[in-house]
Order: structure tokens, then C-alpha cells, then sequence
């Protein structure tokens, strides 16, 4: 009913009115001048003249005449009063309309309403209530009339309470079968999203329906997101040979938009050109727009370029039409014949343009774009200044951003959002999380979108109990959840080593994709539950869920860090065969580290020449590593001169080199490649291992003595090394790769930082809680083995996460099985 607007005029009929007889209206009004001032000036003219002349001005808008007739008017009746004051009131001029209604000798009924009419139209509906009851207390009756603007009150303001509550009165006073009054209770329960009340309503007034009903209960149907009966609807009121009018189409055809109900949707245009409408801007707009949500873009354009009146609402739906199926290039076009023809631009125009933008990430292209908003005066707009971060902050442009950010008068969850997933998608992940801390310190509370963006960065920095505490309060908001939600959740303790707590969220899951198998089944894969991902797999399969390409990631993943070079040859031979996905350079990785760990370093290589895409930098990451494994001197210089190539600031080849170099006792050759990569200038990541206790990060690099109680943790080291030595440990000094005596290696062991960080968290965290330990690189075989004999020496769970994977020590075993 469009906030009542069916039970009055405009539309078509409105815009013929004033657009009309044009050029007569000068003639017309002079000589209605003349006839006011000719009867003034009569005395014997009788009252039914003047009430007839007085009702030809109010109508027609002129109330300036209107008033001065009725000020000199010799009698006044209460038809005049009731003019003047309806008059007042229609125009908005509600002091005038007050002024004159507490004047008037007689309050009719008809005043009343026409004064609560005025106050509700105008959006001051706490005094049209307050008039209403008045009315009541003063013994007056209201008519259907007063009724049904009380309700366009109720309607306008979404007053649930208050439209039940004239509902009871209705019901009291019989109205409940008036049309009329029947029409605005059915808007206000479609407003305030009690379509079954409306419906109830709507039915019981049987076969006394008028178009104004039927377009009340089609829009209370699509507002409240039942497309389909709006649909049904509009159908059954065609069939009872009730003719739609303006404001019947614009309701259905939101409904097929939100359907992409084509077909339907086309019927109804055939509707509108039978009965005439589709030159009324407020149809063709809806119809542009139902077009182009529907995808039917042609059609939409079509329609658009045959409208006789610009209006920026088609042009609009247009322009978000093409940014959605991306167009990008096609709305920006659209924009500029906007332009060129001098139209408006309103605050809906720019956030279409600018999500284009968005879409194709060409943000230096938009930066006139943001120049001409400047210049047009929207720069505080906050619909557009939520688009320019958005936009911003999607193109990588985070500093420009930022800047629109804090230049917002106020801001909003949507552009907290913005910035927030901006910074985190981007893999700025401690700016986003402090940014989501400022932005509970401002009162706002988060949505879906950034709870989601908050539980990846959580899972990319691995802080377990950041990411748990914004996981509490969000159970706590009453939030519902959502799929991007439960798989960022799923995967932020996957990645934490929280393999228990991602699996409950799994189980919990009302909705799973791909995305949410594929997160448990790396999850697995890389705590070293390598089979268990295989099974988890077949699960999915039965499901009904397609893999997709990164879930053969994670499966390579499983059975490389496990040793199942025939699942992993099954698998990675049905990708193309069975699911169409052609092998990327992972999965070439992945397979290639399978054979190399698997001592089948010739079939590694052939599977290298046998490629269909150009290695990249990861596969020749697993070759190296597989011939530091195997002793292959010749093929590991090929493999880190390719890498020098690939990435010549990585200085992982290097010192991977060196060490297969040093681990055989080859000094000179060590040394040639340390040598090497000092004179390129590149620098070694330093070993830095980590953890999170009480919300505090503590960090530790290898022989550091930085800490607070480092006095503490080098003498409970001792005590380690001591307790392990008599249940097997013998330091393994392949792994301390400087050409030193055998005590000064084994001192260098013994303070690796994963070794001194097990050791602050001995003294630290209470018995009985594990010990979770992070690591930049990958954890060197002696400290595996140490680790291993600590958890069971000291009864403790230490779960270890280097670059590689997660390492679960329990009891003297590791979930990898020594096989990482």
C-alpha cells in the first residue's frame, strides 16, 4: 500500500493534473480571481456560492485566495471551517490548520480528521495519536476517515502496539467490515511483519475486495519477503477482474525481482501496457528495476532508453544491475550519460558507481569520482562515504580508507566493516583485530561480516583466546550465526590446534558447504590426523558435496604428511578425471613432497617434467626439501637456483641448502652458499617461537635472553635437559649446524626458542592445561624429539605449530609420527 499511499491520489493521475492545460492556467486563474472578487463584492450572493468557490480554491492549491475569501465571507458555516481547516492541513501547514481548528466553533468529526490526517501525513504521528484519543475523551465518534489516517500513523512509524490497540476499537465500533478501514489495518500488520494478522483480515472481507485491498495485501506479501505470495496474489486479483493500479505494480514486480521471476514478471509488464501505465515513472522505475535484478539487463537498458523523463531511479537500478553480473565498464558508461544529460546525481548514484570500482579494483580510476562527490556536496553522506571505504579498502588502497573513515561525521557498522575486512583480507590481521577493539570501545556492535573477518585473523595470527572470547560474546549477542561465521570458526581452531572445538562447531552446523568440509579436512591434515581427513573426506562425498580445488589441497596435504603415496596418487588422478579440476602447481607440490618423503625421489622428478602448469615457488620448496632428505646435492642446487630466481629476498633456499650441505659435513660448500647469500644481501628470518598466556603474547629467539625471568627459564632448561637425558634424550647434533666441538653444539641445542618457551610455559601455566607453542620456521628434529620426551617426563600436552604443521605431543608420541 506504500505507507497507505493507495487510499489517496497521485501517481499517473497527479502528474496529468499538474502537468496539463499548462498554458491555459494563467487565463484560468485570472479569471477564478475575478469570480472571488465579484462575489465578495455582492451582497445578495447566497452561502452555496461561496462554500462552492471557497472548496474550488482549497482543492486546487490556491490557498492563499482561499483564505482571503474566507475571511470575508459575511457567514461561516461549518462546511467552510472544515474547508479551510482541511485545506491547511493537505498543504502541511499544520500551525495554520491548529490555529483555525481551535477557532472554530464547531469541532466536527470532520475537522478532527482532517487535522489528524495533516499531522500524520506531515510525520508528526505522536500528535495525530494524541488527537485521536482526544477526540474519543470528548465524546466524538470517528469516522472511517479518522481511522484510516491513524493507521497511516501506525503505518508509517511501524506502531504495532498502537495499531493493535485501534484494531480493539475498530472491532468495538463495527468498522471491521468497513473496506476502507479494513485496507489500513492490513498495511499496518504488512509493515509491522504480522502478514498472517493482514491476511487474516484480508480474507474475511470476502467479496467486497477493492484494488486498494488487493494492493495492500500484495505489498504486505512482498515487504515481508513472501515473493511468491505476492505473486499468487496479484494472480487471484486478476482473476476476480479487479484492475491493479500504480501502486499494485511496483509491489509484484519487487516480488519477481527478489524471485528473478522473469517470466512472471514479464506478464505483469504486459498487464501494465494493457492498462496504461507504463508511462507513470513510479511503474516503469519498478519495471527497470525488476529487469535488472532479474539479470535481464537488455531488457532493463531497453526500457530505460524509452523512457520519455529522466528519472535517477531506473537509471539507478541500471547501474547496480551491470556492477552485479559484472559490468563494471557498462555502469561506468551509464554514469556518464548521467552526467552528460545534466541529470541529478542523487546519494544512491554514487555508491552503484562506486562498488563498479570495487568490483573491478581499479581504484585510481575512482579517484575523480571521489573528487566530484567532494565537489557536489556529498561528502558527508554516509551511504557514500560507507561505499568510498568499501571501495577503498577492497583495492588494497587502505590509508585512503582509513583517511575517509575518520573524516565520517558518524560511522556506522557498515563502515567499521568495511575497514575492518579491508585491513584483514589484505593481511593486515593485528590492524583489523585492534580495530575491532576499537570499535566495541565506540559502542558499536559487530555484524556477521566482521565476527567472520575477526575469526580469520584470529586464525592467521593464532590467538586461541582472542578468537575464543570473540567467539563467547558472540554466542552471547544473540546474533544468529551464519556460514561464513561457523566456517571462519570452524577454521579459526583448526588453525589454533583446537581440533575438538572445530569439530563441535562442525557437528553444530545447521548448513555446510565445501568450504566448511574442506576447513575440518585440512584442519585434520595439518594437526597429523592425516587419515582421519581421508575419512572425512568420503563423508562429504556421501553427503552430496562436491570438492572443489582446494579441498584436494588439503587431502595432497593429509596424505603427504602421512605417507600414503597410493591414496594420494587415487586422489590426485580423479581431480581432472572425475571432478574436472585441473591440477594446479599445489597439488603438483603436494605430490611431489609425497614422493620425495617417500624416498621416491625419481618418480618426484618425472612428475616435475610431466607438469601441465609452470612450477612455482612452493613445488620447488618440497624439492629441496625432499633432497635435503634423500642427499641429493646435485638436484637440491637446481631446485634453490630456481627459488633464487622465483624469490631472490627469500633466504629459505640458503640456509636450506646450506644445511643439507652442513648436515653432510660439507663446510666448504655450507659456507660457499652462506657466503653467497651475503653478498646478495639477503637476511635470514631469525627461529622465533611464541606464545599466548592470560592475553599476553610472549616471544622467545634462540639463546635469548630478553625475558623478565630468563634467570628462571635458562635454570628450568637445565632441569629439562637433565630429566629427558635419563629417559633416552641424546642430542642430535645434525641439527646444530655450526662448526663447533661437540659441548659448544649441544649448548647451542639446548637453547633453541621452542625449548626455552616450553620451558617458561612449565613455570608458568597450571597443571593439567596444555601448552600451545608457535613457531615461524619449521621445528628442527632434535627439539621433535626433546618435546616428545618432555610431554611425558612432566605429564603435559604441548601442542606445537611450526610453519609446516601442527604437532600434538602427548605421553612421549607426536600426532605426526615423526613424519612432518
Amino acid at each position: 500500500m506504500g505507507g497507505m499511499g493507495v487510499m489517496g491520489g497521485g501517481g499517473r493521475g497527479t502528474r496529468t493534473k499538474s502537468g496539463g492545460c499548462a498554458k491555459h492556467g494563467t487565463k484560468a486563474s485570472k479569471r477564478s480571481t475575478v469570480g472571488a472578487r465579484s462575489v465578495i463584492q455582492s451582497a445578495r450572493t447566497p452561502p452555496g456560492v461561496f462554500q462552492q468557490l471557497l472548496d474550488s480554491l482549497s482543492k486546487s492549491g490556491r490557498i492563499d485566495e482561499a483564505r482571503n475569501l474566507f475571511d470575508k465571507m459575511p457567514q461561516r458555516d461549518e462546511f467552510t471551517w472544515n474547508t479551510m481547516i482541511s485545506c491547511y492541513a493537505r498543504m502541511g501547514l499544520l500551525h495554520e490548520a491548529q490555529k483555525l481548528f481551535d477557532e472554530t466553533p464547531i469541532q466536527s468529526s470532520i475537522a478532527w480528521s482532517s487535522l489528524i490526517s495533516g499531522y500524520s501525513r506531515n510525520g508528526h504521528c505522536a500528535k495525530a495519536f494524541e488527537l485521536f484519543y482526544e477526540m474519543q475523551v470528548r465524546g466524538l465518534r470517528p469516522t472511517q476517515y479518522t481511522l484510516g489516517s491513524v493507521l497511516r500513523a501506525c503505518s508509517n512509524n511501524v506502531e504495532l502496539c498502537k495499531g493493535e490497540q485501534i484494531h480493539g476499537y475498530v472491532v468495538k465500533t463495527r468498522f471491521d467490515d468497513n473496506v476502507f478501514v479494513v485496507t489500513g489495518l492490513v498495511d499496518v500488520y504488512g509493515k509491522c511483519k504480522r502478514v498472517l494478522e493482514a491476511e487474516y483480515l484480508f480474507k474475511k472481507v470476502g467479496d467486497k475486495k477493492n484494488n486498494v485491498l488487493w494492493t495492500a495485501m500484495i505489498t504486505g506479501y512482498s515487504q515481508n519477503g513472501d515473493g511468491l505470495r505476492a505473486m499468487e496474489c496479484f494472480r487471484d486479483m486478476k482473476a476476480e477482474d479487479v484492475e491493479p493500479n500504480q501502486f499494485t505494480f511496483p509491489s509484484v514486480l519487487t516480488a519477481c525481482a527478489a524471485l528473478a521471476a522473469t517470466k512472471f514478471g514479464m506478464q505483469v509488464h504486459s498487464c501494465i501496457v494493457k492498462s496504461g501505465f507504463e508511462v507513470n515513472v513510479f511503474v516503469n522505475s519498478a519495471l527497470v528495476d525488476m529487469y535488472a535484478k532479474c539479470g535481464e539487463l537488455q531488457s532493463a537498458k531497453r526500457l530505460l532508453e524509452g523512457t520519455e523523463v529522466d528519472d535517477v531511479i531506473p537509471w539507478n537500478s541500471v547501474i547496480v544491475g551491470c556492477v552485479r553480473q559484472g559490468y563494471g565498464e557498462e555502469a561506468l558508461s551509464l554514469f556518464k550519460q548521467m552526467l552528460s544529460k545534466g541529470m541529478k546525481i542523487d546519494d544512491f548514484t554514487y555508491p552503484s558507481v562506486l562498488n563498479s570500482f570495487a568490483f573491478t579494483l581499479d581504484v585510481e580510476h575512482a579517484k575523480p569520482i571521489h573528487s566530484l562527490i567532494v565537489k557536489s556536496g556529498f561528502e558527508d553522506y554516509k551511504i557514500i562515504c560507507n561505499a568510498l571505504v568499501d571501495m577503498y579498502a577492497k583495492g588494497g588502497c587502505l590509508s585512503s580508507a582509513f583517511q575517509v573513515f575518520h573524516s565520517m561525521p558518524e560511522s556506522d557498522v557498515v563502515s567499521w566493516t568495511s575497514l575492518i575486512t579491508g585491513y584483514a583480507y589484505h593481511g593486515f590481521h593485528e590492524k583489523a583485530l585492534k580495530l575491532f577493539c576499537d570499535m566495541r570501545v565506540a559502542g558499536i556492535n559487530p555484524d556477521q561480516f566482521i565476527i567472520s573477518s575477526i575469526f580469520s585473523s584470529s586464525a592467521e595470527l593464532t590467538i586461541l583466546e582472542f578468537g575464543r572470547q570473540v567467539h563467547g560474546n558472540f554466542i552471547r549477542s544473540g546474533l544468529g550465526s551464519s556460514l561464513s561465521v561457523d566456517n571462519s570458526l570452524v577454521t579459526m581452531y583448526a588453525k589454533c590446534g583446537c581440533l575438538e572445538d572445530a569439530h563441535q562447531v562442525f557437528d553444530s552446523m545447521l548448513l555446510r558447504d565445501v568450504v566448511s568440509w574442506t576447513a575440518l579436512i585440512v584442519g585434520y591434515a595439518q594437526n597429523g590426523k592425516g587419515r582421519d581427513s581421508l575419512l572425512l573426506y568420503e563423508k562429504m562425498i556421501t553427503s552430496g558435496t562436491r570438492p572443489d580445488y582446494v579441498t584436494f589441497i588439503g587431502l595432497l596435504f593429509a596424505c603427504s604428511h602421512t605417507g600414503l603415496v597410493k591414496d594420494g596418487s587415487h586422489y590426485f588422478e580423479s581431480m581432472e578425471k572425475v571432478y574436472g579440476i585441473a591440477p594446479g602447481a599445489e597439488h603438483y607440490a603436494c605430490m611431489i613432497d609425497l614422493l620425495g618423503r617417500s624416498g621416491k625421489i625419481d618418480e618426484a622428478k618425472s612428475l616435475l617434467n610431466k607438469m601441465t602448469v609452470k612450477p612455482d615457488s612452493t613445488l620447488w620448496k618440497a624439492l629441496l626439501a625432499a633432497c635435503r632428505m634423500h642427499g641429493d646435492f646435485e638436484f637440491a642446487e637446481r631446485a634453490a637456483q630456481n627459488l633464487f630466481e622465483l624469490e631472490p629476498e627469500n633466504a629459505m633456499p640458503y640456509v636450506l641448502l646450506s644445511n643439507i650441505y652442513s648436515s653432510a659435513c660439507k663446510w666448504d660448500d655450507a659456507a660457499r652458499i652462506r657466503s653467497l647469500m651475503k653478498s646478495r644481501g639477503v637476511t635470514k628470518e631469525p627461529g622465533c617461537s611464541w606464545m599466548e598466556i592470560n592475553s599476553v603474547v610472549h616471544r622467545f629467539m634462540a639463546e635469548d635472553r630478553s625475558h623478565p625471568r630468563m634467570a628462571e627459564i635458562y635454570a628450568k632448561v637445565q632441569e629439562i635437559i637433565i630429566s629427558i637425558k635419563k629417559v633416552g634424550y641424546v642430542p642430535d647434533m645434525s641439527f646444530s649446524l655450526h662448526d663447533m666441538d661437540e659441548e659448544g653444539k649441544e649448548r647451542d641445542l639446548a637453547y633453541h626458542s621452542e625449548k626455552l618457551a616450553v620451558a617458561y610455559a612449565l613455570i608458568s601455566i597450571p597443571s593439567g592445561a596444555p601448552i600451545r607453542i608457535f613457531k615461524n620456521l619449521r621445528v628442527c628434529g632434535d627439539c621433535h624429539s626433546a618435546l616428545k620426551l618432555v610431554s611425558s617426563v612432566y605429564q603435559r600436552r604441548i601442542v606445537l605449530r611450526d610453519s609446516n604443521c601442527f604437532h600434538h605431543f602427548r605421553e612421549g608420541i607426536c600426532s605426526c609420527r615423526d613424519y612432518w
